[in-house]
C-alpha cells in the first residue's frame, strides 16, 4: 500500500532474501487489531517459513500483470479479502463440544457460549454468540416440532426490513431470540400481542435481566414471558432423555449437531466466515 504498483518482486525481501521483510509476529498482529482481531495468527509469523519468499513474489506478480493489463486494483478491498481469510482460519478452531459427564448440562453449554465469547471477541465486530443462540433455538423447536413447523427467520434478516413476527414463529407464539433486548425488541413484543400473538423472548441469563427492567413499569410486564436460553434448552435435553441422565449428552449432542448444519448450509451459502464459527465440533 505504501510503495504503489507495480512493485519490484524483490523490494519486501529481506537483504539475504530468505525472509519476508515486515512479516514478523508484531507486524502482523498490529495489521489484524487495525480490523478488531486481536487472536494471535502465528507465534513466530511468516518469516521461517521457507516457501514465504517464493510465494510473496508469485502474489507480487500477479498484482503487478492486473496492474500493468489496465485494471486497478484497490489495496485495501484486497485487504480486507485477506482478513475474511483469516477469520475462516479462526472458524475451523471451535467451537468444541465434549460433553463432560461430571458436570450439569448447564455446565457444558455455558461452556460452549464461553467459547463462542471468546470467538467473538475476535471476530471483528461480528455477533457470534446471537446467531448461534438463535440457531441452537431452532435447532431445539425443530426436533420438538418436526421440521418446517416452527417459521424459521434468518439471522442477518432484520425486523424493519420485513413484515417478520419474530425469530421463529409456530402455532400463534411469536419467539424473539437475542443476547442484549431492547426497548425495539419490546415494542415488537407489544406489537406481537395486538395482533393476537404470543410472545417469548428467549435470551442468556444477562439478557434476562435486562429484558426483566425495561418490562418492569411498562404495561406489558405481566404480558410477555423472558426466558433464560439455557434452561429453554436444558428443559428439553431432560425432558427428551425422560430425565435419563445418560440420555442427556445425545439429546443435547442432537440439538448442536442440527445447529451446525443449520450454520453452515447458511455460511456456505453467503461465504459469510464468521457464520461458519456456528458450527459446534462434536468430541
Amino acid at each position: 500500500m505504501d510503495e504503489g504498483l507495480p512493485i519490484p518482486l524483490d523490494s519486501l525481501s529481506t537483504k539475504g532474501g530468505g525472509q519476508v521483510s515486515g512479516m514478523g509476529k508484531s507486524a502482523v498482529q498490529k495489521i489484524l487489531a487495525a480490523y478488531g482481531i486481536t487472536k494471535v495468527l502465528a507465534e513466530e509469523g511468516g518469516r521461517t517459513s521457507r516457501g514465504t519468499p517464493g510465494l510473496m513474489k508469485a502474489y507480487l506478480q500477479m498484482l503487478n500483470e492486473i496492474s500493468e493489463g489496465g485494471s486497478k486494483i484497490d489495496l485495501e478491498q484486497v485487504m480486507r479479502w485477506w482478513i475474511e481469510k483469516v477469520k475462516l482460519h479462526f472458524a475451523r478452531k471451535g467451537p468444541k463440544f465434549q460433553f463432560d459427564n461430571g458436570k450439569s448440562v448447564s455446565w457444558n453449554l455455558a461452556n460452549i457460549f464461553a467459547q463462542a465469547l471468546e470467538i467473538q471477541k475476535n471476530s471483528g465486530g461480528a455477533n457470534f454468540v446471537g446467531a448461534m443462540l438463535q440457531h441452537l433455538v431452532g435447532a431445539k423447536l425443530d426436533i420438538v416440532f418436526g421440521a418446517g413447523v416452527a417459521f424459521h427467520h434468518g439471522y442477518s434478516v432484520a425486523y424493519h426490513s420485513t413484515d417478520r413476527l419474530a425469530d421463529f414463529e409456530v402455532n400463534g407464539v411469536a419467539i424473539h431470540v437475542t443476547t442484549h433486548p431492547s426497548e425495539a425488541l419490546i415494542r415488537k413484543a407489544a406489537q406481537n400481542i395486538q395482533s393476537g400473538i404470543k410472545p417469548i423472548i428467549v435470551t442468556l441469563a444477562d439478557g434476562v435481566v435486562g429484558a426483566t427492567y425495561l418490562l418492569k413499569d411498562s404495561e406489558w410486564k405481566e404480558r410477555i414471558d423472558v426466558i433464560d436460553a439455557t434452561q429453554f434448552l436444558i428443559a428439553n435435553a431432560y425432558e427428551r432423555s425422560l430425565f435419563n441422565a445418560g440420555e442427556c449428552k445425545a439429546t443435547l449432542a442432537a440439538i448442536l449437531t442440527r445447529n451446525s448444519r443449520a450454520m453452515l448450509k447458511r455460511a456456505f451459502q453467503k461465504g459469510n466466515a464468521m457464520q461458519a464459527e456456528g458450527a459446534i465440533f462434536l468430541h
